[in-house]
């Protein structure tokens, strides 16, 4: 005989994860979290309205304890690293403060599937409840936690669709050539509040073609953001101090010649936001023209072909005198380079001489002080000036001669149509293979032929591109040169560091100390 179980049921005394006795009428601690993705004006009074509706809804609940509403604002929601208020409330639930946390929607709490479900179980770990008021999901509900799963899910995947619709949105603005920038920390030019469009600003502009003029006179970016200190101007971000990155991305910016170059950067992860340096991977747009310009093409051209000269060879350039690397060794080649004799006593002195003489072959040729240098410059000026009708038709004739892009202009039009050909041939042949079954080896041979093409043709732009700023920076500077020139009557009295930097391309130092001046027209002369 089998004796019949009794089973008695002893019923819960504790809530299953907070551990509180049923019976026990206490005040849950609860905060409420809010956030706007932007800082726009229309956004503000969203952000103000949630702040007040759950202060309100929490403190008119009984059975709850008002601590907080915690707030982001401006602020995205596709990752937490960046929203302090958000990281504050977890850091204040997981210490005790918080018993429950009232937000709107998933969506407001997170748009990353990860992030929300992980700040979830780490709170439902510590008996902490989250309640989205709009879905009407407690997370210490058995069901909360796939609920939220596909809330998430959902969140993610809309972000991601706004996230390329807005790309795709300022992509089409860029490719009908509306250009937007940070005006903010941009010297030189601000938005017209009236119109809407760049303008310049007089004040600021003449910093930037301060910087140009000092690049171009043989200072580096180094020694142009000293000198900008010194003088007490200040940074586009408004701070005291200078820095040679600044002074560099002045330098080569297009926007300061009136262009524009759009999509530099890319949005590599739309839950993360990194950007990345754009290097092909997107399309970029040039826009020529945009805006008035504060340097002119040909002055910009020119700063950009210095930046090159300086850059190539194995000489590192130094720009913290008038006569860094304007002086050449008649042996080697190589630039002469400021030496300080008797740097501690009254008899200091400084020399130039060859960066080689002491390194492998040793080069005979003689040191030179800034005063030789300076007498030989007013030397061989005043002769050029005696000549000063010839040397003009030559310079004239140089510039008419070696200064002509016209045919590379038309050249660099052909590769742009030859290139955009080939782009759509090959856009077409992937797609075709994405259609129709075809012989891979066959299609993979005509996608590389293609693509050599397209790189041969790539290739022979940029050497075009190349050779129209080279020419067009001659161009400027011959001009220049000229211009300075004319305007110059008599001889020179003594040394000019403006006439210096406008009209000498180098000067080179023999054995003996005689020194040859090259002018920017070619025109060199002996002293």
């Amino acid at each position: 005989m089998v004796t019949q179980k009794k089973v008695t049921t002893i019923p819960a005394s504790r809530t299953r994860f907070t551990s509180t006795p049923i019976t026990e009428k206490k005040k849950r601690r609860v905060a409420g979290y809010a956030r706007v993705s932007t800082d726009h004006d229309d956004q503000f009074t969203s952000y103000e309205a949630q702040i007040d509706y759950y202060t309100n809804y929490i403190k008119s609940r009984d059975d709850w304890e008002f601590v907080k509403v915690y707030t982001d604002e401006g602020i995205s929601g596709t990752g937490i690293k960046k929203r302090i208020g958000f990281q504050n409330m977890i850091e204040d639930a997981l210490a005790g403060k918080i018993d429950l946390i009232v937000t709107k929607s998933v969506s407001r709490f997170a748009r990353n599937t990860v992030d929300s479900l992980t700040t979830v179980r780490k709170l439902k770990d510590e008996g902490i409840e989250i309640y989205f008021e709009k879905e009407n999901i407690w997370t210490l509900d058995s069901k909360g936690e796939l609920l939220i799963t596909i809330m998430s899910s959902l969140a993610q995947e809309e972000s991601r669709s706004i996230s390329e619709n807005v790309t795709w949105g300022q992509r089409k603005r860029m490719a009908d050539g509306k250009v937007s920038f940070a005006y903010s920390r941009f010297l030189g030019l601000e938005k017209d509040k009236e119109t809407g469009k760049i303008v310049v600003n007089p004040e600021q502009a003449k910093i930037v073609r301060l910087i140009f003029k000092l690049f171009l006179e043989g200072m580096t970016p180094h020694s142009i953001a000293a000198e900008l200190t010194n003088r007490g101007i200040k940074t586009p971000g408004g701070k005291d101090v200078w820095n040679r990155q600044t002074v560099r991305r002045i330098l080569s910016n297009e926007k300061y010649k009136g262009d524009a170059l759009l999509q530099k950067t890319y949005t590599v992860d739309f839950l993360q936001k990194k950007l990345k340096r754009n290097e092909g991977e997107v399309p970029q747009f040039y826009v020529e023209g945009n805006h008035e310009a504060i340097i002119s093409p040909e002055v910009f051209d020119m700063v950009q072909a210095e930046i090159a000269r300086r850059t190539s060879g194995g000489e590192r350039y130094s720009g913290v005198s008038i006569f860094s690397n304007k002086i050449k060794c008649a042996d080697c080649g190589g630039w002469y380079g400021a030496k300080v004799w008797h740097s501690t006593d009254r008899y200091r002195k400084v020399i130039y001489r060859c960066n080689r003489k002491y390194n492998g072959e040793k080069c005979q040729t003689a040191h030179v002080t800034e005063d030789e240098v300076k007498a030989a410059f007013v030397s061989a000026y005043n002769q050029l000036v005696t000549e000063k009708k010839e040397i003009i038709a030559n310079a004239e004739i140089i510039r008419k001669t070696l200064c002509f892009t016209d045919a590379l202009q038309e050249e660099k039009g052909k590769l742009e149509e030859e290139m955009a050909v080939l782009v759509e041939m090959t856009q077409n042949i992937v797609a075709e293979n994405a259609r129709v079954a075809q012989d891979q080896d066959e299609y993979q041979k005509r996608y590389d032929g293609l693509v050599q093409r397209y790189e041969a043709a790539k290739a022979r732009y940029d050497e075009v591109v190349s050779a129209i700023s080279a020419k067009q920076a001659q161009d400027e500077r011959l001009s220049d040169f000229i211009k300075t020139l004319k305007s110059q009557n008599g001889v020179l009295l003594e040394f000019d560091s403006g006439l210096w930097g406008c009209m000498v391309e180098y000067v080179r130092v023999g054995r003996n100390k005689e020194i040859t001046v090259t002018f920017r027209d070619g025109t060199e002369v002996r002293v």
